[in-house]
């Protein structure tokens, strides 16, 4: 039985007017959808095209520039700016890319807001669980320490380019992501065809866990850290059951009526991506929402079965 959506979690506070950078990727622009269907004032920030009827602001971080207007008094600033993990190797130019896209971008506009004479009250920053790298069987939250790695050397990097912001006042979360759910964008699109033919398979040895969160969670928990001004620091952002790649082939698997037959072996793997596998694929990390569970969050989606038929049926 699916869950019951829960009661909007940012209903005991108004949010007058929020800033989103990164608005016109998959999380982004359904944070800007939600905000919008409950009242909120969203102004989208984005480089090229924004679609809908929000508000538009332009930056444009290489070229030190940003619409300060909009950010003035902000309840809230949501920055997911960063180009793609998956859209490629990691050749040297590329991590040099993927690390200015996050780190340069997020310093920038810590800074800004750090001018501000009526500063924005929070500030909720994009990582991932890519922080904790490889850890087996080991149980992360929050309180765990980085791990190893390129991917964890640029989250880490990610989340210390924010702390101008911190410093001048403002209370910064880093949302530390596991892969997002949606039909709309995000991993899941690329895999269903695979497994409809048949053709989905564990990935390696497939006892690498897999952190994930629907898209429709996602979207909840952040709208509830911008009302919650106890949480600071980063936040796990994934759903509470452990899942581990096997799992997770087998619930999609069943999901769509189909078996899952054929083992992608690492080799495999490697040959194609390279470092990408290593760190994206073959790898992960056991992370539970500690701070969303202590802080009260419920997630409407803790179950993968209940997420992926939710996701595959277009209720979330």
């Amino acid at each position: 039985m699916l869950s019951t959506p829960s009661p909007d979690p940012t209903g005991r506070l108004a949010i007058s007017r929020v800033c989103v950078m990164g608005s016109s990727g998959l999380l982004g622009s359904a944070l800007c959808r939600a905000f919008a269907q409950h009242g909120t004032e969203v102004s989208a920030f984005s480089r090229g095209h924004v679609a809908g009827d929000m508000a538009r602001a332009h930056w444009n971080p290489d070229r030190g520039e940003v619409d300060k207007g909009p950010l003035i008094g902000a309840d809230a600033v949501v920055n997911l700016a960063g180009e793609s993990l998956v859209a490629g190797r990691w050749s040297e130019k590329r991590k040099e890319r993927l690390l200015r896209s996050r780190v340069d971008t997020t310093q920038f506009l810590a800074r800004s807001l750090a001018q501000l004479e009526s500063k924005p009250k929070v500030l909720i920053n994009a990582s991932a669980v890519g922080y904790y790298g490889d850890r087996g069987e080991e149980a992360v939250t929050e309180q765990s320490p980085p791990g190893q790695g390129f991917l964890a050397d640029l989250c880490r990097a990610w989340e210390e380019a924010a702390q101008p912001a911190a410093d001048a006042g403002i209370r910064v979360v880093h949302i530390r992501l596991g892969a997002v759910l949606s039909k709309d964008g995000g991993a899941l699109p690329a895999l269903l065809p695979l497994f409809r033919a048949g053709l989905g398979g564990r990935l390696g040895g497939g006892q690498q866990y897999f952190p994930w969160v629907t898209l429709h969670d996602a979207v909840r928990a952040i709208r509830f850290l911008v009302v919650t001004p106890e949480i600071s620091g980063p936040v796990n952002l994934v759903a509470p059951e452990p899942m581990r790649n096997t799992g997770f082939t087998e619930a999609l698997s069943e999901a769509l009526g189909r078996r899952a037959l054929l083992p992608v072996p690492k080799l495999a793997l490697r040959l194609a991506l390279g470092e990408v596998a290593d760190q994206l694929l073959l790898a992960g990390a056991n992370a539970r929402p500690a701070v969303l569970e202590r802080a009260g969050f419920r997630f409407d989606y803790p179950r993968l079965v209940d997420a992926l038929q939710a996701v595959l049926n277009g209720q979330n």
